[in-house]
């Protein structure tokens, strides 16, 4: 089932279009991030917004650092759904200025992030789990590291642990995909010839949960370094693994000063890992788009989003809730 065909029918349940003819908040601008799990939490959000709380929904496409440089510059969009904020040193600092405010850790886990081998190769090759390992035997794993793409917090703080960890000198290439399905489809296609692959990855993904990948020991974490490493500009790498991430619901803090109940609904908005990974391995197996995906955890997850509501609100989906 469709989004639109949700709404749809929580149209003839309730006795209203597709949107609302009470207009209950105004228009709501939220990012459309390009990666699935945040697509869930965008999608997931819209629904209850417009169905919910009689909003127009627009939504924004955007990855982690433009969504934070149009807040800088715009103070638009009004909410971002899911902002690794490690990754993005500006994001401190609206913070600080009071131009933002943190609502929620919608991936109440907390994000994993690392680098990775496939399961089968580091069966064979034990070694290959480590840097150093790597770097004697760099045809093991196909002399190329897979990153993520340009707007993606990860390719600044992937750039400086390759160049401190001497991966480049030794014979990896750097490769970065022009999007997060390319990454995902890597990881597939190397399963399925049973081929070398090394490169950065993060959970919560289906991708994870599909195909076993072992982590690469990427030695202990260090925060000086690991804050260098996500800038731009750090002009001493220095190698440090990946911390817990902190995954957090933002908006600016004009919009949730105007549209408190809105705030407050995306204060509630939360997922665990194992939900989300639940929802994107469905998502994987059933090839659907990411409106289905939210579609699903709607369907199944009724008792979690139903308790993120407002009296009001509930009483709108009451029919979905049944």
């Amino acid at each position: 089932m469709k989004l639109k065909h949700l709404i749809a029918v929580a149209a003839m349940a309730l006795g209203f279009g597709t949107t609302s003819a009470k207009a209950d908040c105004s228009e709501v601008s939220i990012t459309e991030m390009d990666w699935a799990s945040s697509a869930v939490v965008t999608y997931v959000s819209k629904f209850l917004m417009e169905q919910g709380y009689g909003c127009t929904v627009q939504l924004v496409p955007s990855s982690t650092t433009p969504a934070v440089a149009s807040l800088a510059e715009t103070g638009e969009p009004d909410i971002v759904t899911e902002l690794w904020a490690a990754y993005t040193p500006a994001y401190f600092d609206l913070k600080e200025q009071g131009k933002v405010v943190e609502l929620a850790n919608v991936l109440v886990d907390g994000g994993v992030e690392g680098w990775w081998i496939p399961q089968y190769l580091a069966d064979e090759y034990p070694e290959l789990t480590t840097i150093e390992g790597i770097k004697a035997n760099p045809e093991l794993v196909g002399g190329r590291f897979h990153d993520c793409p340009d707007g993606w917090g990860c390719n600044f703080t992937n750039n400086s642990n390759l160049k401190a960890s001497g991966l480049l000198e030794a014979g990896i290439e750097r490769f970065q995909h022009g999007s997060g399905e390319t990454l995902a489809t890597a990881i597939a296609a190397a399963y399925e010839d049973k081929a070398p692959w090394f490169g950065y990855y993060w959970a919560p993904t289906s991708v994870l949960g599909s195909y076993p990948m072992a982590q690469v020991d990427m030695g202990p974490y260090n925060e000086e370094a690991h804050n260098c490493n996500v800038r731009d500009d750090c002009e001493t790498p220095a190698m440090s693994s990946y911390p817990t991430a902190i995954v957090l619901t933002v908006a600016t803090t004009s919009f949730a000063d105007e549209e408190p109940e809105i705030a407050e609904l995306m204060r509630n908005v939360q997922f665990t890992n194992v939900q989300m990974n639940e929802v994107l391995a469905w998502q994987d197996s059933n090839n659907a788009s990411y409106e289905e995906a939210a579609v699903y955890f709607l369907t199944n997850y009724k008792d979690v989003w139903g308790s993120w509501l407002n009296d009001e609100a509930r009483g709108k989906l009451a029919a979905l809730l049944q």
